[in-house]
């Protein structure tokens, strides 16, 4: 990252600080009962999505999993429409229908979060072989969790790509837990990133707490990716603040641990950075984070004032007639 382009360090920190905001509402609306089902949040992550979707394209496709606000977010994904979503309202991304775990948006080539683990990487796979048939300079990146890594779907996935050399790249954030599972008693090799040594994959090990380095790391794994030299497979390691949902009591781990992580908080670290950057940024960043604090007040009012689908709504966008 150019710490002279005064522009993206403030579009960047807007993101970070607008995920955060927005998975902080959705807790409280939850504990309210405004969102039924589950919530998993992206909070203490937030680095990786804005990092590496940040290096995206327009016109490339990404794919995810059930922890997807922040991607969505990052995307360009406005919060009235996320929250919308989450609270099961018509105005929501998927008509109130997908709820938390499946935001959709095709005019950002979102192509959804997954609920079943594992499930989003040969639907990404599958996009990103389309991509190639297309030839309009196209690319997939694909989000998953550590716990995703066991799936057979996963190796399935990153085989076939390898040996077709799909431009896709898999994004595995290692938050330490898949659940409540740590990582080290689930996956044999610590080095996660050395999986993709299996199928001769370029890989790479990136700070998912620093967003420096994530945007640099991943400007390079797209620049690489997108020159037709083949997918790419990225270990981002972070952690979660938040429970695997709203409904883990988290008894698995301990403060000790829990509080070394938060001392690498990605946002006050680069917040940090831009004040060591140009000084002057101050007003700047206080602005961004009083609006983007009344527009996240903003979705949770656009999302309790509208509606509820209608009954008949049930029988709207299907595949086919129910006749």
């Amino acid at each position: 990252m150019k710490s002279s382009d005064k522009k993206v360090l403030l579009e960047q920190y807007r993101k970070l600080i607008q995920i955060r905001l927005f998975e902080e509402r959705a807790a409280e609306q939850y504990m309210l009962g405004k969102i039924r089902g589950f919530l998993h949040l992206y909070i203490g992550e937030e680095a990786i999505a804005v990092g590496a979707i940040s290096a995206l394209q327009p016109q490339d496709y990404l794919v995810t999993h059930y922890r997807d606000h922040g991607h969505a977010l990052a995307r360009g994904v406005e919060p009235n429409s996320i929250m919308a979503e989450l609270f099961g309202k018509v105005t929501g991304t998927s008509k109130g229908k997908g709820g938390s775990m499946h935001l959709f948006d095709s005019s950002k080539r979102l192509a959804g979060g997954y609920a079943i683990v594992g499930g989003q990487i040969p639907i990404a796979t599958g996009l990103a072989f389309a991509a190639l048939k297309n030839g309009k300079n196209e690319i997939a990146m694909c989000f998953l969790g550590d716990g995703a890594l066991n799936e057979g779907e996963f190796h399935e996935s990153m085989n076939i790509a390898a040996l077709w050399k799909l431009p896709i790249i898999y994004v595995c954030e290692n938050n330490q837990y898949g659940m409540g599972a740590p990582v080290q008693d689930m996956v044999a090799n610590p080095e996660i990133f050395r999986i993709a040594e299996a199928y001769k994959m370029k890989s790479v090990r990136l700070d998912g707490m620093d967003l420096k380095e994530m945007y640099t790391g991943m400007t390079d794994v797209v620049e690489y990716t997108r020159s037709g030299k083949g997918p790419y497979f990225v270990e981002a390691v972070t952690y979660r603040f938040r429970g695997h949902s709203m409904a883990d009591p988290v008894i698995y781990r301990n403060k000790k641990e829990e509080d070394h992580w938060k001392t690498l908080d990605p946002i006050p670290k680069f917040k940090e950075w831009i004040f060591e950057v140009d000084s002057t940024l101050r007003e700047e960043i206080e602005n961004i984070e009083a609006e983007v604090e009344l527009s996240i007040d903003a979705s949770v009012e656009y999302a309790d004032q509208s509606s509820f689908p209608s009954p008949e709504a049930l029988y709207e966008d299907l595949y086919g007639s129910s006749e």
